[in-house]
Parts: structure tokens; C-alpha cells; sequence
């Protein structure tokens, strides 16, 4: 059988087994794998040995692996292949909170006709449950096909990733030499609009940090002391004020330094995209997009770093008014970052900014949140062109090279520690409702998404 024949059994085998698949989904779906919670550690764990007796059952070299958390599942096919693979996702699922907007139990996962198509209900069902399963169907179909997966591959399946997965940066450490493949693949990221499949070639980073300034030992009458006592609030509003220009650009000495402009092919493919900033905007109920003049949204939202404020509390804030000089002013404030910047440069230039606003009598204190660089992929693998062919022949558009606003450490973890480059190809949509109430996978993208996968390997195993 030659290798075009063989694709189209493997993509017929897969059509044929979508009814199967589903159940297994929705068995999956129903395992309440609620990571960050730990009246769920025994669910949690229960999906690990589920996840590991369904790659079991297709042959490959599976076993539940323990941590100082969550376990990993890690499953290996034979050696050999035409270059090793590593594919991640994870297992664990958000928090089901609030609830009463549930229209169903969020655990009991159904199939339900929608006026966008058929879609699977349920925690998890996208985020990651629904696009880790895409892959392992379609190496299930393959086996079917073949005799057996391809060779060459490394699974990699995570329960903490929804709460900032603190154990797998030990557990890559400490298994680098198992774990080292030549290109990780994760499906945990969208179509870009419209159903367009994609590749997610750069993601950013984030830097948060708390800020504490404290002035008088107690709350102040502003009667009294008001126009000679230091506000805490005053200072710290001043500091946040003078992070940006009127250009909006961050102020911080050094907060530039390694930022690269678009290539001029990177920038003509995103402009081929089509992005109308101010449609997207209206979706949140605002339409004249701020930042950074002179540079297009998608510049704005995936390769220039940013600086937010993202609270601030002091003072009295309750019902009434209180006419008081706080003791005490908080802000919560975050960078995203891209490929080039150092994030403990970053955390220190704006520490240093707000130190010069602090009189001698007051305080500040600094509680970092969060430290982690950007990433961007080496586009010049073949393997990169090979799979963008896939997705275009499959989904009928051609795939697109996009960036991510968000940041998703993996990609970073695994250049840094298995010195790999990822290639992050998914399947969900805009309305997916991840991390929300109602959340939702569509039929078509976990059927789609599998064929995806199978494609994919064909070119690369």
C-alpha cells in the first residue's frame, strides 16, 4: 500500500469511528478531573489511568508517573521513525464555578444539536480534553491501518496546567533525557477566525507583580491631615500614571531591549489575515482600539509587549463616603512580554521606577506573580511547512502562522529545558466558552482535528 492509500484508510477509519470516539470522550468528559482542587485528587488521578490504559491499549509504552502534585501519564512507541516526536496535553480541567449558569450538570457530557452544528457539552470538553483526544484517535486509527503507531513518539500528558503546572518543570528537568524529541506538538490553542486552521508560531510571556506602599501607620482625617500627610494612593497612582508615554509606550529603561520588528513576510501573512481591530473590540462592547501608536492590532496583540494595571485597592471603597488618607494603597500590574526581553530585567526596571516615586518616610513592598519568557518557533523546520500543507488540505484554506497574546509556558519550558521547538496546533473556536460555564467543543473541529493529526504524520513519521 503506498503512502497516499494509506493516509486515505487511515482518514476513512477515522470517519467510521467518530460515533466511538464520542463515547469516548464523553467518558472522559465525565471523569471530574478538577486539578486545582483537592477533593478531586482521586478523580484526577482516575483520568491519568484512564488516559494510560487507552494509550496502552494502542500499544505504546505507557504508565502513570508521580509527582510532588498531579501525576503525568508518559507513553513511548517503539524507537526509530523518520525524527522523534513529543506530543503534550493535558488532562486536568478547570474549576466548575458558577454553578447555577450551567444549563446541564457540567459533567455529564452530551452531543447537542446547536444552530452552529453538532457540539460535546461539558468541563473539559475543549480545554484540554476534546483536543488531546483528537490526537490519540487519530494514532488510534492509524494502528488500525498500519499494525501499529508510528515510531518515534513520546506522549506527554500533564494534570496541573490549569494551576500553573508546578511540578512539571522538575519532572522535564529530571526526565530530559527520556523526554528529548526533535519537535513537541501541542494541541491546546484555536482555529484563527472563520474555522481557519492555524499555527501558533510565537507566544508571549508574563511577567505580574504586586505593589504595596504604605505611609502613616493608620488611616488619616483628611481634615486634618490632608495637603501634608503622604497618600499612599497619590504615590502610587503618580508611579502607575508614568509607566506610559502619550505614544503608549512603556517608559521603563530597558523595557525594549531585544524586541525585534516584524519580518516583512510575518507582517504581509498577518495582513493577509484580514484582523479589523475595532470589530474585535466590538464584541467586548468597546471600537477604538489604545496602545502602542503606528502598529496594527495584531501587532498590538501577539509581538509588542504590554504594560497593564490589573486592580488597584486602598482607602474606603464600601457604601457612603469616608473622608480618609489610606495607610496602605495596592496595585496588581502585569507585563506581557515577547521573544528577546529577560522578564527578571523587566520585574527589576519596574521595581527600580517605582522605588523613585516613594517618599523617604513611606515603604513599598514588591510580591512577584508569575516569570516567564516568550517564545518563538524556528519556522525553517520542514516540519513546519509540512504541517501547514496538512491543515490547508484538510480544513480546504490555507493554514495561517499566527501569534498568541497569552502565554502558555510549555512552548518556553521546552526549548529551555528539552531544547525543542513546539509547533501548537488546535482546534478550538472563539465560542468554545473554556475556563466558563456551558463550556463546548464542536463536533466538527474534534473530527476535523483528528484527520488533522493524521495528515500531519503522514509527512513527518
Amino acid at each position: 500500500m503506498n503512502d497516499g492509500a494509506a493516509l486515505d484508510h487511515v482518514l476513512q477509519r477515522l470517519d467510521a469511528n467518530l460515533p466511538e470516539a464520542l463515547e469516548r470522550l464523553k467518558d472522559f468528559v465525565r471523569i471530574p478531573s478538577v486539578g486545582t482542587d483537592p477533593a478531586h485528587d482521586a478523580d484526577t488521578r482516575r483520568a491519568a489511568e484512564w488516559l494510560c490504559a487507552q494509550l496502552q491499549d494502542l500499544g505504546f509504552e505507557a504508565a502513570v508517573r508521580d509527582t510532588t502534585g498531579q501525576p503525568m501519564v508518559v507513553g513511548r512507541s517503539a524507537p526509530g521513525g523518520a525524527r522523534s516526536i513529543l506530543f503534550y496535553g493535558h488532562y486536568d480541567v478547570q474549576p466548575v464555578d458558577p454553578l447555577n449558569l450551567w444549563d446541564r450538570d457540567p459533567f455529564d457530557a452530551q452531543v447537542e444539536d446547536t444552530p452552529q452544528g453538532q457540539v460535546i457539552r461539558g468541563r473539559g470538553a475543549c480545554d484540554d480534553k476534546g483536543q488531546l483526544m483528537t490526537f490519540v484517535e487519530a494514532m488510534r486509527a492509524w494502528k488500525e491501518v498500519h499494525g501499529a503507531v508510528p515510531a518515534g513518539l513520546i506522549l506527554l500528558f500533564e494534570g496541573e496546567e490549569e494551576s500553573g503546572s508546578p511540578s512539571l518543570r522538575p519532572f522535564l528537568t529530571e526526565n530530559a533525557d527520556e523526554l528529548r524529541a526533535s519537535l513537541a506538538l501541542i494541541c491546546d490553542t484555536s482555529l484563527y477566525a472563520d474555522g481557519r486552521p492555524a499555527i501558533t508560531t510565537q507566544l508571549r510571556g508574563l511577567m505580574g507583580d504586586e505593589i504595596v506602599i504604605r505611609a502613616a501607620d493608620r488611616d488619616l482625617h483628611s481634615g486634618s491631615f490632608g495637603g501634608l500627610a503622604a497618600n499612599p494612593i497619590q504615590i502610587l497612582a503618580n508611579a502607575l500614571a508614568a509607566m506610559k508615554d502619550d505614544q503608549g509606550r512603556v517608559t521603563l529603561p530597558g523595557f525594549y531591549d531585544g524586541v525585534e520588528e516584524l519580518s516583512n513576510q510575518l507582517r504581509a501573512d498577518w495582513d493577509d489575515l484580514g484582523f479589523d481591530a475595532s470589530e474585535f473590540l466590538s464584541r467586548v462592547g468597546l471600537k477604538d482600539p489604545v496602545g502602542e501608536k503606528g502598529r496594527t492590532g495584531l501587532e498590538m496583540v501577539w509581538a509588542r509587549p504590554t504594560f497593564e494595571i490589573n486592580g488597584i485597592s486602598g482607602g474606603y471603597a464600601g457604601e457612603g463616603f469616608k473622608t480618609v488618607l489610606p495607610a496602605e494603597a495596592r496595585a496588581k500590574v502585569s507585563c506581557r512580554l515577547v521573544a528577546g526581553q529577560n522578564p527578571d530585567r523587566v520585574r527589576e526596571a519596574l521595581r527600580d521606577h517605582v522605588r523613585r516615586f516613594v517618599p523617604a518616610d513611606c515603604t513599598v513592598e514588591f510580591h512577584g506573580h508569575g516569570n516567564s519568557g516568550a517564545s518563538r518557533m524556528d519556522v525553517s523546520d520542514p516540519a513546519f511547512q509540512a504541517a501547514r500543507a496538512a491543515l490547508s488540505e484538510e480544513w480546504g484554506r490555507e493554514a495561517a502562522y499566527i501569534g498568541a497574546g497569552g502565554s502558555i509556558p510549555i512552548g518556553g519550558d521546552f526549548q529551555e529545558i528539552l531544547g525543542m521547538d513546539s509547533m501548537l496546533i488546535g482546534f478550538g473556536r472563539d465560542d468554545d466558552r473554556i475556563h466558563s460555564p456551558n463550556e463546548k467543543y464542536n463536533v466538527e473541529s474534534f473530527a476535523k482535528g483528528a484527520r488533522s493529526w493524521a495528515r500531519i504524520m503522514a509527512r513527518l513519521a
